[in-house]
């Protein structure tokens, strides 16, 4: 069974910086596409960036676009989300999430087989 475990999540001043981590256990994730999504209160979940499992691809939400930054550590089964520039739009749980077997990037969650717990990101203007 795989399990992912988000973590890096907190309160940070509007302008400020967050990196999320998310480690897998399990099984091994390397060359598997995985993700980040988020939902707000009251929203629904958004898909906010993706990577290929080999980490040479990667595609993100209009809204984020320059200012997160995607990446994996195959090595480590991490995934990371370096969050520059934040603004309260940031403010939600922040989800990873992976594909079962496949190596491409999606944005749909249906594509999606596994998910972590969620982290809190609070961003305070």
């Amino acid at each position: 069974q795989v399990q992912l475990v988000e973590s890096g999540g907190g309160l940070v001043q509007a302008g400020g910086s967050l990196r999320l981590s998310c480690a897998a256990s399990g099984r091994t994730l390397t060359n598997v596409g995985m993700g980040w999504f988020r939902q707000a209160p009251g929203k629904e979940r958004e898909f906010v960036a993706a990577i290929g499992g080999s980490g040479d691809t990667t595609k993100y939400s209009d809204s984020v676009k320059g200012r997160f930054t995607i990446s994996r550590d195959n090595a480590k089964n991490t995934v990371y989300l370096q969050m520059n520039s934040l603004s309260p739009e940031d403010t939600a749980v922040y989800y990873c999430t992976s594909r079962t077997y496949l190596s491409g990037i999606a944005i749909s969650p249906h594509m999606y087989t596994y998910w972590g717990q969620g982290t809190q990101v609070t961003v305070s203007s």
